[in-house]
């Protein structure tokens, strides 16, 4: 039955290819392949971990192997000095298994070091404090806290999204205008540095290592283990919704709710089109009006972007209660609207019903399965970046979107950015100790007539730079390496690895993360 089925489907794919071409089926059609293959394949993947990692969090396990990893990691490290360093390293993770659609072309021709850390060492709460591995997911993370009362104060909110990828990199959620991107509650790391040493940094320990490790990208030593900070966590998220209908008042509702850090504990904000928008403000609660809670998550509920688009239609402030586990992950099961491009269906009512429970399919495996074509067609027609700029730009931002790439929905997020030292902090002006900031996510089909994908990102990292804004670099980037230090501050960073001889060990940050760098 299942040769006879695969036969149909494969003659039926071909007949669509002959008819309409195969460019067009790539794109329009791959809702076939994922649904038949890549959504019981995820929901399959995703089981197995979630035992083995209950399994090994219960038998606690994990701490008394982790020493023995990290030791494996460090003779890896002496073994490539040892073989005379003929090329640089970095991670063996492979490129697919990122939570990011671009792939990294530096995996195939550097020094693969295996890591395999992917467990939650221990969670102290009269420190308030949980060690974790570098390959501990959000949706692993919060499975764990929130069950004890408690979660980390920002909690990104795609589930596959790494603890080591947020720290080496950026990551960010609608609670960072008071607590600041992810790295700001991280508390310490430890790393395995070129020379095969194992070093602890925090704010009192090697600052200004510590300093240098959000944005780098494992150019400066490989994360093994990170301290961060927890918080006591509430049942629930008063979620209010405040609809707006020009870019002024969208603008106007998101800049007070953003500075009101004391009263909001979540802000974020969706575009729909030029004119229509909705703001959201949550607090957490363990109070709930009965007739006003909604549980989100379940899979046979609407896609949550769908959801809140239907608050335009409301005249006045509306406001439900959702559990706050559903509120974290409220954008995984449509990968924000991504997914609304490769199964064009799968807000229907039906589908979600019979299928909800095995979405979405892992961006990871989208990736692996997507072959050079359909790489190659989605990056000509699709746009994934993250803008980061000045909350008081926040206008003349959402118009150079609208300009430049014409994409709806759009996902506004704020967050505080400290003053100091770093590749991407607040410029320091007077006694300021930071700046809000607000992240621009654009995701989805750009609607300007001849779009061509270089040339307009390029155009809006020069708008970012002339606004003192940064890219988050998960993204292609095309920018120059001279453009690139213009918008990174590289400047402690250059002294780090001067002092740690990385030059030799592990590519720089603008070779790891720019389309425009060579090997």
């Amino acid at each position: 039955m299942l040769l006879e089925a695969c036969s149909i489907t494969g003659l039926a794919i071909l007949a669509l290819i002959k008819l309409k071409g195969l460019e067009h089926v790539i794109i329009h059609y791959r809702w076939i392949f994922v649904c038949l293959f890549l959504l019981p394949a995820s929901s399959l993947y995703d089981l197995v971990f979630y035992v083995r990692n209950r399994i090994i969090f219960w038998l606690r396990s994990a701490p008394k192997q982790h020493n023995l990893r990290v030791r494996k990691i460090q003779d890896q490290v002496k073994a490539w000095i040892a073989g005379g360093r003929q090329k640089r390293m970095c991670t063996a993770r492979p490129g697919w298994l990122t939570i990011s659609f671009r792939t990294p072309l530096y995996k195939q021709t550097l020094n693969a070091i295996k890591i395999n850390l992917m467990d939650i060492l221990d969670v102290d709460t009269e420190r308030r404090v949980v060690r974790v591995e570098p390959l501990v997911t959000m949706g692993q993370i919060t499975a764990t806290l929130n069950p004890l009362g408690y979660t980390l104060p920002v909690v990104p909110e795609l589930d596959d999204l790494t603890i080591g990828g947020l720290i080496m990199g950026v990551g960010i959620e609608t609670s960072s205008h008071i607590y600041g991107l992810f790295q700001d509650i991280v508390l310490a790391v430890e790393l395995v540095l070129q020379d095969g040493s194992l070093v602890r940094c925090s704010k009192d320990e090697n600052a200004e290592l510590f300093a240098c490790i959000p944005w780098s990208h494992g150019t400066l030593g490989f994360l093994v283990a990170a301290e961060i900070q927890i918080i006591p966590a509430k049942q629930y998220v008063k979620l209010e919704y405040f609809p707006t209908h020009s870019t002024e008042e969208l603008c106007k509702v998101f800049s007070e709710k953003s500075l009101a850090r004391e009263e909001n504990h979540f802000v974020e904000g969706i575009v729909f089109s030029r004119t229509e928008a909705v703001v959201m403000c949550g607090t957490m609660t363990d109070v709930v009006e009965k007739d006003k809670f909604n549980a989100i998550g379940h899979y046979w509920k609407p896609w949550f972007y769908k959801h809140v688009e239907s608050f335009l239609r409301s005249s006045k402030t509306e406001y439900e209660y959702i559990p706050l586990r559903h509120y974290y992950h409220r954008h995984t099961k449509s990968i924000f609207w991504m997914l609304q491009n490769i199964i064009p269906f799968g807000n229907n009512p039906v589908f979600r019903y019979i299928f909800g429970w095995i979405v979405p399919p892992k961006v990871s495996f989208l990736k692996l399965t997507q072959g050079e074509t359909v790489r190659r067609l989605y990056e000509q027609r699709q746009m994934i970046q993250d803008m980061l700029v000045p909350l008081q730009h926040v206008q003349t931002s959402l118009e150079c979107f609208e300009k430049e790439v014409d994409i709806f929905p759009l996902w506004l997020c704020p967050f505080w950015l400290p003053a100091g030292p770093g590749l991407a902090r607040a410029k320091k002006t007077g006694d300021a100790p930071g700046e809000m900031y607000v992240d621009i996510g654009a995701y989805g089909e750009p609607k300007v007539p001849g779009f061509q994908y270089r040339e307009t990102t390029r155009k809006i990292e020069a708008f970012v730079r002339r606004h003192a804004g940064f890219q988050m670099l998960y993204a292609d980037s095309y920018m120059t390496k001279e453009e690139f230090r213009e918008m990174f501050d590289h400047s402690l960073y250059d002294t780090m690895r001067l002092k740690l001889d990385c030059s030799k060990a592990f590519p720089d940050v603008y070779e790891k993360t720019c389309r425009t760098a060579r090997f």
